[in-house]
């Protein structure tokens, strides 16, 4: 699972995403911290890799941010739930307490962990990913995002983006995000709601 080919700027979804990552720089800006926490959640293909990516290159404040992907920790294609617990309590609740955060790439060739990242409580962080915004989490964060998009154009782009690799689990991990939409609610519990076509 990778990010998005990038797009022209006369491109409807480029337009929808450098408006949303206008808006969370202005709201991180706003914050006046030196180590905010930004959750992007979504379904697939909506958009988030590609608003992070954005994000963390228009990063509004001094010095580095931090940037971890939940492709990078779900546990296979039925881990949307386990890859949002290890995000919480390996990175975003030791963040939240001032220690340093370490997590374990998942390998998903090997289907098996792989080596291990350290994530720095001093620095700003942005956490992208299916399922990251729960009512948990939503605490251990500053500026919450919700990116919508309707499912033929989200289907399109994911298979685009994965090709026929996750052509057999579209279903398998919508159905999960169905669980984490109907349990979690994470539109209501975003500070920020965004359409991309």
């Amino acid at each position: 699972m990778s990010s998005a080919p990038s797009r022209s700027s006369s491109d409807p979804v480029s337009r929808a995403l450098d408006a949303a990552t206008t808006a969370i720089v202005e709201a991180i800006t706003a914050l006046s911290a030196t180590n905010p926490v930004v959750l992007i959640d979504g379904r697939s293909g909506a958009g988030k890799t590609s608003l992070a990516r954005a994000l963390v290159a228009r990063w509004p404040l001094a010095g580095r941010v931090q940037l971890v992907a939940l492709d990078s920790l779900y546990p296979g294609w039925d881990g949307l739930a386990d890859g949002v617990d290890l995000a919480r309590d390996q990175i975003l609740v030791p963040h939240a307490r001032g220690l340093v955060g370490v997590w374990q790439r998942w390998d998903w060739d090997a289907a098996a962990p792989a080596e291990a990242h350290a994530v720095d409580p001093s620095l700003p962080l942005v956490v992208e990913g299916a399922g990251i915004l729960t009512p948990v989490t939503a605490r251990l964060s500053d500026v919450r995002v919700w990116v919508d998009s309707p499912a033929p154009s989200r289907k399109a782009r994911a298979l685009r983006r994965d090709g026929d690799a996750y052509r057999p689990y579209w279903e398998r991990w919508a159905r999960q995000e169905d669980a984490h939409i109907t349990r979690d609610q994470p539109s209501r519990l975003a500070t920020h709601v965004f359409a991309v076509p």
